[in-house]
């Protein structure tokens, strides 16, 4: 925990000095409805951009034009650059869905028909195509655990077991 919290003050320092580019991704094993639950905090204004790089038409996050077709954009962005595996066999990862918060959209995927996590590994790109002093922050919750780990660019791989 002091490790975390030690990242997060010099993250802080370094965000004075220069720009400050951060996704959160949190993952919860819900044992009851035998799901893994993921959701993603970005920015808003990262999040547009890197999407506007995959498509012609012009997309606006706080105010689209067609929610449809954002939606659309945004899962198929989301689980190309997240990959799980649960107990060393790949998932299929849902998009069910974002919603904007302040300047950051949070948006939710799951993984049905999950009993159990021993071990979870993510492969995560997520705003790597964007900027290169990206940093993600996974937080895992998992059989009574919890554990977190933070990804900057270029590393994209971490594992966790219970």
């Amino acid at each position: 925990m002091v490790n975390i919290l030690v990242q997060w003050m010099m993250t802080g320092i370094l965000a004075l000095l220069h720009p400050f580019y951060v996704s959160v991704i949190e993952i919860n094993h819900n044992a009851k409805d035998a799901t893994v639950e993921v959701s993603v905090r970005i920015f808003a204004e990262d999040l547009e951009k890197t999407l506007q790089k995959y498509t012609s038409t012009k997309l606006d996050i706080l105010k689209p034009a067609d929610n449809a077709f954002l939606e659309k954009q945004i899962g198929t962005y989301l689980t190309r650059t997240i990959r799980l595996k649960i107990n060393g066999q790949p998932v299929t990862l849902h998009y069910l869905g974002h919603e904007i918060q302040k300047e950051s959209v949070w948006s939710y995927l799951e993984v049905p028909k999950t009993t159990d996590v021993k071990k979870l590994e993510i492969d995560c790109t997520l705003l790597y195509d964007f900027e290169k002093l990206q940093s993600n922050l996974i937080h895992v919750k998992a059989r009574n655990s919890d554990k977190s780990y933070k990804l900057d660019y270029p590393k994209n791989y971490a594992t966790f077991e219970f």
